[in-house]
């Protein structure tokens, strides 16, 4: 039987090779760690006061940050796709900035930026509204360091997506707003849901971004991964582990279920065809 890939065996092989030792060996020996903990001690170190906050701050600035990544990220690769502007290429690179800068840079230019006596923090101030050292600003870190996410995995369906149907809906009456409603956005939906999972899962475990510009204070500004840093420097890896693992599960588990969300809305669209 001839192959379709030239030495798809062998290739196969190194794939799987590094895919273990680079993902599955350090994943196995953290959920072995997580494990080894027991069940009692695991669920008195998840229900402790420190570590109850520090997911709930953790997953209420993951969700506001994933909020609005939705709609700037939507608005941002709409623009990127549709349209064509002086400057289109330059702000199509620095979408991938976040990607590229170091988070503790990151998480240095925006602790300068957002300070009271910064270029954003002092006019916020004077309104009232401070981010430095507060969750807004541990929101705002996560929002720069996963925005790209999004818009990578909205644009090329916005790009590919054929023009005849919009053009059909307008012919038949349909509004614009009715058009993205109805054409659009179920179109782009498996991407959209795909990067906004990602966006999550990427906030959940941000560390250098957050750690400059949050303070650090436990039970207002202190973050998971922050948490799992200092009962690593305690030398306490049982708990570690188990916040550690914790987070872990809850992004595989999320992922898991926006794939089976993708694979029904398919099936679903298949059917209907």
């Amino acid at each position: 039987m001839n192959r379709v890939i030239p030495g798809f065996g062998l290739s196969l092989g190194i794939t799987l090779t590094y895919l273990s030792l680079i993902v599955l060996l350090p994943l196995g020996a953290l959920v072995w760690q997580a494990l080894d903990v027991g069940w009692e001690r695991y669920l008195a170190i998840l229900s402790g006061p420190r570590t109850a906050n520090a997911f709930r701050i953790t997953f209420a600035t993951a969700a506001l940050a994933t909020a609005f990544n939705c709609v700037y990220g939507l608005a941002l690769a709409w623009v990127l796709a549709r349209y064509e502007f002086p400057g289109k290429r330059l702000l199509d690179a620095l979408v991938d900035v976040p990607f590229a800068l170091p988070t503790a840079v990151a998480g240095l230019a925006l602790s300068a930026l957002f300070v009271k006596n910064g270029w954003f923090g002092g006019p916020l101030a004077a309104l009232g509204i401070d981010v430095a050292y507060t969750p807004l600003g541990i929101a705002i870190a996560m929002a720069f360091t996963s925005i790209p996410f999004v818009v990578r995995t909205v644009q090329p369906v916005l790009e590919d997506l054929p023009a005849d149907v919009e053009e059909a809906a307008a012919t038949l009456g349909a509004s614009d707003r009715r058009i993205f409603a109805t054409v659009i956005f179920p179109a782009i939906f498996p991407a959209f849901l795909t990067g906004a999972s990602l966006s999550f899962a990427r906030s959940l475990g941000e560390f250098g971004a957050i750690i400059f510009i949050a303070g650090n204070l436990p039970g207002k500004t202190e973050v998971v991964s922050l948490l799992t840093f200092i009962r690593i420097e305690e030398y306490d890896y049982p708990a570690a582990a188990a916040i550690a693992g914790t987070l872990l599960a809850t992004a595989f588990v999320m992922l898991f279920l926006v794939n089976m969300i993708q694979l029904w809305q398919q099936r679903r669209i298949g059917s209907a065809d």
